[in-house]
């Protein structure tokens, strides 16, 4: 898994079938423990109802695949969870409500 932030929204007007009515939502790759960018923007299904600027945990590859939106749909990442806190050695580090989301 990797813990992503939500930048933005795709629109595709035409799609694989199996797409119809799947939200996309661009997210980019965070640093744990900085929390500053990680790597390079991803497409992702959005499978639970993420927003802008929430912080959002995506999994990518054939386990992408396995969520009950995604399954057997030609997907390579899908957001699987919307982050509350993060802790890191026992230091919270992150906390939705606290940090502007």
């Amino acid at each position: 898994m990797i813990i992503c932030k939500v930048i933005g929204t795709i629109v595709c007007t035409q799609k694989d079938e199996k797409l119809t009515g799947a939200k996309l939502q661009l997210v980019l790759p965070m640093d744990t423990k900085t929390f500053q960018p990680d790597g390079r923007p991803l497409v992702a299904v959005d499978s639970i109802g993420a927003g802008q600027g929430e912080m959002v945990l995506v999994v990518s590859g054939s386990s992408a695949r396995l969520t009950a939106r995604t399954q057997n749909t030609p997907v390579d990442a899908v957001i699987m969870g919307i982050i509350d806190t993060i802790e890191i050695e026992g230091m919270l580090t992150f906390e939705k409500h606290r940090d502007g989301q």
